[in-house]
């Protein structure tokens, strides 16, 4: 399977964050999802994340960061920073704060990662304008 990065469907453009994403792009233990995100400096997803257990994102994700630089923080508190041509594996139980403009591609299991996303839209649409 194969499919143009522009081609995946939006889910999400809102706050300075474009999401695409393709729900049923393989299986590995499970179907994965593609997903190819731009976001803007300073986009900070913690706040459309509380509500979730313990306030973060419950699906793993794998994936290149090609533009840009972004911090991930997860449960225990500890950071890493993410930057332009790195490969990285984000566990479960993570937020992401965006330093510098950022295209991402990454994979994730559909299910975790479509409940989190649909937790996202849900928090978007009761925020104020």
């Amino acid at each position: 399977m194969h499919i143009a990065t522009q081609d995946l469907p939006i889910t999400m453009n809102a706050l300075g964050a474009v999401a695409r994403h393709q729900g049923d792009f393989g299986v590995a233990d499970g179907a994965l999802a593609a997903e190819h995100l731009s976001l803007a400096a300073g986009v900070d997803i913690a706040p459309l994340l509380t509500g979730l257990e313990h306030d973060l994102c419950g699906a793993p994700h794998w994936g290149y960061l090609s533009t840009g630089r972004v911090v991930v923080t997860y449960a225990d508190g500890r950071t890493e920073t993410c930057a332009a041509g790195e490969m990285f594996h984000w566990p479960a139980g993570h937020t992401v704060r965006v330093e510098e403009d950022a295209e991402i591609l990454m994979f994730s299991p559909a299910a975790e990662h479509r409940r989190v996303m649909n937790h996202m839209l849900g928090m978007l649409a009761v925020s104020p304008a």
